[in-house]
């Protein structure tokens, strides 16, 4: 069981990623805002962040930098999902550090692959 913390200010994307997460045996917490998601993975131990990159307060883009600046948190994995499609954005998320990039709208079942096939590739 690995515990992922989603970071959305989209409270029907939040439950529909926890839903599919919990259902797929993950213990997840879920925050609406960048500053919460940086106290949160500076506070507890995590294994994997969901992060969306236009929220209030501070983007996914900036606590992706934060985490791979720290580091005793550098090496958690990253996944920004968003409705950014555009080529630049996709390639500023990477430059920001992201291990992957979901663009909304996104199924729950490729959701749910691409947190499984990362957590597979740290554990190794």
């Amino acid at each position: 069981m690995a515990r992922v913390l989603i970071a959305d200010d989209d409270a029907d994307i939040r439950d529909l990623v926890a839903f599919k997460l919990v259902q797929s045996g993950h213990q997840v917490t879920a925050v609406e805002d960048g500053m919460a998601a940086l106290r949160m993975v500076r506070e507890q131990p995590l294994d994997l962040l969901l992060l969306d990159i236009r929220m209030p307060g501070m983007s996914g883009l900036d606590v992706c930098r934060e985490v791979r600046s720290a580091p005793e948190t550098a090496s958690l994995p990253v996944i920004l999902i968003t409705a950014r499609s555009q080529e630049g954005d996709i390639e500023l998320g990477f430059a920001a550090g992201a291990d992957d990039y979901i663009i909304k709208p996104f199924s729950p079942r490729e959701l749910s692959s691409r947190v499984t096939a990362m957590l597979t590739r740290v554990d190794r």
